[in-house]
């Protein structure tokens, strides 16, 4: 008999296809909120950037502006921007960008919650710490986040993030129910000025959660059905804004493809070595997130060939290539978008990957991968199927 456990997450409600300054002082009645910090990349932070649009459309509730995260969210940007909140006594953060900054977020609340002040404070709080570890302590109004995503990343639909401990080179996870954002606006106008490969990278890594989903070998009915349903709209709506970039319909349908992905993702069936290897690549050698998807993806899929053959059909069927393997209809829906498959493409050479490998394991989608990976070795064979 089937049999499982599905966790929500304390998202309070998303808000989709509706202007997110409108929504946003919506929510901020609805929350009794009155000092905003609006956290963001130097991208979208300049005089005419998405963020200003949002500090300025909350007038007089714009506590304070921080515009400085940077890719793979840095300590020590997520240190100067609690501090940026506990100068202006800010009771909310409103997160506007991509996954770099919502992950930024997460662990700003945290530093915030202790009263962290150093990135070196950070490390008995991150995933994996043994001895010496702390559990964060939110307290009774803890700050929280409202997120704005102008790419199809995700992260701000679950309460894990990613920071970059540059000093080690590493990416280090941060978990904790309250990190996942109160509320989220899907707003297709704020993807506009997304750059297209970025757009269509992130777009790729959602594809990755429907597809590492839906080759799992342990079976959840609710993350299955949201897979299928979100893989359909990803790569339709993928196609259609490399067809018409402005076509906001085509953006929305994208955005709530991202959602239903990620919402599947999310219900404990773990995922595999795609994201296990992307991780690696992203904090170790800087690889931007969704283009360690269109690379490894597809290299995993073929390691994978004849570990769930059913799976892959239907991976492929979906995406609209029912006579090819998923691992090609994965790469082929790369190219349409003019997204590069292969780890030459940006810089990854053979030399490196011993030490990738051996990174990459002690990630835990590897335990979940549908071919059991037992060595380092194994990951070496999927990174040359990526060369």
């Amino acid at each position: 008999m089937l049999s499982g456990v599905h966790r929500q997450t304390l998202l309070d409600r998303v808000v989709y296809g509706r202007p997110a300054g409108q929504v946003l002082g919506e929510l901020l009645d609805a929350y009794g909120k009155r000092r905003a910090l609006v956290v963001s990349t130097r991208s979208l932070s300049g005089p005419d950037g998405l963020a200003r649009e949002i500090a300025a459309a909350l007038g007089e509730r714009c506590a304070g502006f921080y515009g400085e995260i940077s890719a793979h969210s840095p300590r020590d940007t997520v240190i100067a921007a609690a501090a940026e909140a506990r100068r202006a006594n800010a009771d909310i953060l409103v997160a506007v960008g991509g996954s770099s900054v919502t992950d930024a977020c997460k662990v700003v609340q945290l530093a915030v919650w202790n009263r962290l002040t150093s990135v070196d404070e950070l490390d008995p709080y991150r995933a994996g710490v043994r001895e010496g570890a702390k559990a964060p302590a939110p307290g009774d109004d803890p700050l929280r986040m409202i997120a704005i995503p102008t790419t199809l990343s995700a992260a701000e639909f679950t309460p894990f993030g990613g920071v970059t401990d540059t000093r080690r080179h590493a990416k280090e996870g941060y978990g904790h129910p309250l990190y996942v954002p109160r509320a989220v606006i899907l707003d297709p106008e704020m993807t506009r000025q997304t750059p297209p490969e970025l757009w269509f990278s992130t777009g790729m890594k959602a594809v990755d959660h429907c597809v590492e989903t839906l080759c799992s070998l342990t079976r959840a009915p609710y993350a299955d059905a949201l897979a299928k349903e979100g893989l359909t709209l990803l790569a339709d709506g993928l196609r259609a804004t490399k067809a018409a970039p402005d076509d906001l319909d085509a953006r929305l349908q994208c955005q709530l493809g991202m959602w239903l992905a990620i919402s599947g993702a999310s219900a404990g069936q773990g995922l595999g070595a795609s994201h296990a290897i992307g991780h690696t690549l992203g904090g170790m050698l800087g690889v931007p997130h969704g283009i360690t998807s269109c690379i490894a993806l597809p290299a995993v899929l073929a390691w994978n060939a004849g570990a769930n053959d059913a799976a892959d059909k239907l991976v492929a069927q979906l995406i609209g290539s029912p006579n090819a393997t998923a691992a090609e209809a994965v790469k082929g829906l790369c190219r349409e978008l003019g997204l590069p498959t292969t780890l030459s493409a940006v810089g990854v050479n053979p030399a490196q990957f011993e030490a990738i490998a051996e990174h990459t394991m002690t990630d835990r989608g590897v335990r979940s991968n549908p071919r059991p990976i037992r060595a380092a070795a194994d990951i070496v064979e999927i990174l040359k199927l990526a060369a």
